[in-house]
């Protein structure tokens, strides 16, 4: 802290009697310590945050604060008011005024001593040291804490500590403790478990991530502290994101959300009762946070479970292998691309079904339209559908990278995915290209760079550097072999025939069925998806795509089958999923028999991916042919040879469901019961399933 603020930069006589007044006052004692270097421009960024959100705050504080280009380093100046100035606090005007300048690009040592001050600005003497501070000198001292907050009686370390030493505290853990470890251990502060104290745990963001995200943190811990509740806070700012333990987040009993910008993988907290509110109810009202969430617990009140996903999926994040990683890096690429397909597939397909398929030799709907004419709404749509699907590649590298390096890839990752598209090095280019600009990014993110050019980094350094690297990559070194393996893979697509496609059929219909959504299901609709995201796609092509949405829609259809004719065999709570998954599987929406499969994988799965198998090849074998990338039973006028194709899918269905009905029929009372049993967690649950299969 004592690079931040010294006594130049601390009026105890401010004498503004508005907010901008006073943010002008102290920025511009930062412009002449050589802090700001343009004091109009940062006073704009420091408006435009307060745009966002006011930042007085109740015990008559004002905080204002920003991320801008114009400031050269991490900065703070103090002013304290006599008259106060509004600064939109609900308890009246504030006297002591912090404004907290942050370069666009500071580093997460300095941001991480900025959280320690919002922290500090929760305690209570130390914001009354302050207005009894007789001099610049003693109140910069205060705010660094090389003076004691007590003058006498009572102990140093109330807030008189640096605020680099309790920098831990922004971490997650009140008391210093790293991480709250005893939180997981089921012995809390050397209790028993079954004394225990009440655990909630918590998550905090604001807009810029530098003062709310921090004191809401603070004020929750404390609140806790003083109703005996352990809380442990997950603080989502700009000094860093370390997650909370996933044992934290199960043995907690309740969850409180104080935040103003989404929070990060909310679905972990799932199924649990939770408060979610502003990041400033964190700060104000803590404690009736604190009663309103146990409140909730004690009348079972909690948010809808999450959607269960893959094995890998619901992985932990600690020892993640580099395996796993490349696995979530592909995935986020894919994730984002799917709505384009999406959307792009599904008015592609619609133009066709209004105009023909001659519709893709239509001129631009800019030099021809008739309101009037069936012909021009369907170049219409395909057009707009064409301009969706060139975004296919681009949005896949740069989601890739994003999933890398975060916010910095998308640029590379982009101009990468863009390249890959120009050259035609199609799905793998962009694979390739995403997977470089992320690896770039992370590397320049490794260098050590001077004070004065970390604001620039991450708009104009960052993105000039990566994407000239990647750049020279794609067009000289890689491209041109990209686009030649896509090339003799697209030949090899068109010439298979008989066997050859019967067998590919059978292999994808495996692979769609094996984890219902996750990674290798999701291979294998991109590389159905890739082949038809051109303007006149191949017959083979669009086998490939019939065959591989006929086998997504095989699990959920064959569940709900299953639970038609033998419920019996499931839980009641299965057979209410399965009437859901009528409709799951008839949208093409593989998801659907997660629940099932969850429940009972070592008989669903592998019923599935052999029902799976049957309809990929049959489809393959009948020849249909499919132009849109989803869509199930609704675009079936779209398909090639539709009676055929939906007997192909019958025939999965059928197999599956035979296949489910003698597996569960063959097991076992007492192992039905208990792998039911864990599916639902409950004994309710248990005395169901066991009631089910002794009928």
């Amino acid at each position: 802290m004592s690079e931040m603020i010294t006594a130049d930069l601390v009026d105890l006589d401010l004498s503004a009697e508005t907010k901008e007044a006073a943010a002008r006052a102290l920025a511009e004692r930062m412009v002449a310590s050589g802090r700001v270097t343009d004091l109009e421009g940062f006073l704009a960024d420091v408006a435009a945050r307060e745009a966002q959100m006011p930042t007085g705050l109740d015990g008559g504080i004002g905080i204002p604060h920003c991320r801008s280009e114009h400031v050269t380093e991490p900065t703070l100046a103090f002013g304290r008011s006599t008259a106060g100035i509004d600064f939109g606090a609900a308890d009246g005007p504030a006297d002591l005024i912090f404004l907290i300048a942050a370069p666009a690009g500071a580093d997460d040592a300095h941001l991480t001593i900025l959280s320690s001050l919002a922290r500090q600005l929760m305690d209570a003497d130390f914001t009354a040291a302050l207005r009894s501070a007789d001099d610049a000198v003693a109140a910069a001292e205060l705010i660094r804490g090389e003076r004691p907050v007590r003058a006498e009686g009572g102990t140093e370390d109330s807030a008189g500590t640096s605020a680099a030493a309790s920098a831990g505290a922004a971490t997650g853990d009140a008391d210093g403790d790293p991480g709250g470890a005893d939180a997981a251990t089921g012995d809390s502060l050397g209790e028993p478990a079954g004394a225990r104290p009440f655990r909630i745990v918590a998550v905090t963001s604001c807009p810029t991530g530098i003062a709310h995200t921090y004191m809401a943190a603070e004020s929750l811990e404390s609140a806790g502290r003083e109703a005996g509740v352990e809380v442990v806070v997950e603080t989502q700012g700009s000094a860093g994101f370390t997650r909370l333990d996933p044992g934290v987040i199960a043995a907690a009993d309740a969850v409180i959300l104080a935040h103003d910008v989404p929070v990060r993988d909310k679905a972990r907290f799932a199924g649990k009762p939770t408060v979610d509110v502003g990041v400033k109810a964190g700060i104000n009202r803590p404690a009736e946070l604190i009663s309103e969430v146990r409140a909730k617990a004690e009348r079972g009140e909690v948010t809808a479970p999450a959607v269960p996903g893959t094995p890998v999926d619901r992985a932990g994040e600690s020892g993640e292998g580099y395996g796993t990683k490349l696995r979530k890096w592909l995935m986020s690429g894919v994730s984002y691309m799917v709505p384009f397909v999406a959307a792009g597939g599904l008015l592609i397909a619609l133009g066709f079904a209004i105009g023909g398929y001659e519709i893709n030799k239509a001129p631009s709907v800019m030099e021809h339209f008739m309101w009037t004419q069936a012909d021009s709404w369907g170049a219409l749509f395909f057009q707009i559908g064409g301009v969706a699907f060139n975004f296919l590649v681009p949005v896949l590298a740069g989601y890739i990278a994003y999933g890398m390096a975060d916010r910095p890839g998308l640029v590379p990752g982009f101009v990468g995915g863009a390249i890959s598209f120009t050259i035609n090095a199609g799905f793998l280019g962009g694979l390739a290209a995403g997977l470089i600009a992320g690896a770039v990014v992370m590397g320049i993110q490794r260098v050590r760079i001077p004070a004065t050019l970390r604001g620039i980094m991450p708009v104009v350094v960052i993105p000039l550097i990566s994407s000239a690297i990647v750049g020279f990559l794609m067009f000289v070194v890689i491209g041109k072999p990209i686009a030649s393996a896509q090339k003799a893979m697209t030949d090899w697509l068109n010439g298979l025939t008989g066997t050859n496609a019967v067998l590919l059929g059978m292999l994808l219909g495996l692979m769609m069925c094996f984890d219902l959504g996750g990674p290798v299901n999701k291979v294998a609709y991109t590389f159905a998806t890739a082949g038809i995201a051109v303007a006149a796609p191949s017959e083979s092509a669009m086998k490939i795509m019939a065959a591989v949405m006929a086998a997504g829609m095989v699990p959920p259809l064959a569940m709900a089958l299953a639970t038609t004719v033998r419920g019996r065999l499931f839980t009641q709570t299965e057979r209410e999923n399965g009437k859901a998954a009528w409709v799951l599987g008839a949208s093409f929406i593989s998801e659907g028999a997660i629940p099932f499969a969850a429940a009972d994988p070592l008989r669903v799965i592998p019923s599935a991916m052999v029902g799976g198998a049957v309809t990929g090849a049959l489809s393959m074998a009948f020849g249909a042919t499919l132009r849109a990338p989803h869509g199930g039973i609704f675009v079936v006028p779209l398909i090639g040879n539709p009676f055929l194709y939906l007997i192909a899918i019958a025939a999965g269905v059928c197999v599956t469901t035979a296949l489910v009905v003698v597996l569960k029929s063959l097991r076992k009372p007492a192992a039905g019961t208990s792998g039911a049993g864990a599916a639902d967690g409950s004994a309710v649950a248990a005395a169901a399933r066991k009631q089910a299969v002794a009928a």
